[in-house]
């Protein structure tokens, strides 16, 4: 049985690719800063490994085939980024494991290209596109030298899963208990989203294709390219009625952002919230068939049903 270590199970997307592996029959072990197994992931075992300790980090994916990496610091820590990831490529070539990492939009900057391909060239213009681009040059050169094997899959923004931290549930979804669907950009702009159990799924079927990739591959999750009044008509779908649209108060997180750490760093990447994009590939297809891909009204329903929201769907079960 093909063993996979998934690094960050606590955090949101690790736990969903973890049940995604589970499901599909893997050897999983949730690697947790503290050690203990999250709920759901129950039929995985839990180790702990602390990814600022190349050391321990080692021991805790000794023996794993694969290393999906799901650390992700908060955004005020992202300068924890680059060491996290030269640990990881230690603990991967220790153990001669495949490298799984999950790529984001990041690289191409401002302005955005419309849209972006396997061969869209990047041009990072903030610190965080630029911490992410010097990633993934780490992992091409371990991949070029024979060291660790790399497959990236790069996804837009996360829905989908338990847990808090994305834009659906800290913004667009915060107030629909209330009736209220909040758009954090032009209301017409289309923005790149990826479902999480989309992803995830995405993330198995390569693990199941390895044999058809090269020593260092990045490939585009074409996920929901879709508008707000898109996102906002499912959401009225999920919950059975009308959602009042209202816009993000970008002006306050510009005033306070000089005073509010996080708050400069959410500014700092603004742009993403008003420049049309999103994904193609020429290439994902060919190598793992069907893109999985949840309608858009299932996804979102789901979506906010996972965050405590109320749904038509959650009602009629209850019934």
């Amino acid at each position: 049985m093909t063993k996979i270590a998934i690094l960050g199970a606590n955090g949101r997307l690790g736990r969903v690719v973890a049940k995604a592996f589970i499901d599909a029959g893997y050897d999983v072990r949730a690697v947790t800063r503290n050690g203990k197994l999250p709920a759901e992931l129950k039929g995985a075992s839990a180790i702990a490994g602390d990814a600022l300790d190349r050391e321990a980090l080692i021991r805790a994916t000794a023996g794993a085939d694969i290393v999906f990496n799901g650390l992700n610091p908060i955004y005020t820590d992202w300068g924890k980024c680059l060491p996290m990831a030269e640990n990881v490529m230690a603990a991967c070539h220790a153990n001669g494991a495949t490298h799984l990492f999950p790529g984001t939009v990041y690289n191409y900057g401002s302005p955005m290209p419309e849209v972006i391909t396997e061969d869209t060239p990047y041009h990072p213009t903030t610190e965080k596109g630029r911490i992410r681009c010097a990633m993934e040059e780490l992992f091409r050169r371990e991949a070029d030298a024979g060291r660790v094997r790399t497959v990236l899959l790069r996804a837009g923004d996360f829905f989908g899963g338990t847990g808090s931290g994305s834009w659906f549930d800290l913004v667009v979804a915060a107030k629909i208990g209330k009736g209220i669907y909040t758009a954090p950009g032009p209301v017409d702009l289309v923005h790149e989203w990826a479902y999480l159990p989309d992803f995830a799924k995405g993330f198995v079927a390569l693990a199941g294709n390895l044999t058809k990739l090269g020593p260092y591959e990045t490939l585009n999750f074409p996920g929901h390219a879709i508008t707000d009044l898109q996102m906002k008509a499912a959401a009225e779908k999920a919950v059975g009625g009308p959602l009042r649209m209202t816009a993000m108060a970008w002006w306050v997180l510009r005033a306070g952002s000089p005073f509010v750490a996080m708050w400069r760093e959410i500014v700092s990447m603004s742009y993403l919230r008003f420049e049309p994009h999103r994904l193609a590939s020429t290439r994902l297809q060919a190598i793992i068939g069907e893109i999985p891909h949840t309608s858009l009204d299932q996804a979102v329903a789901e979506a906010l049903s996972d965050i405590g929201i109320t749904t038509v769907n959650s009602l009629s079960k209850v019934a």
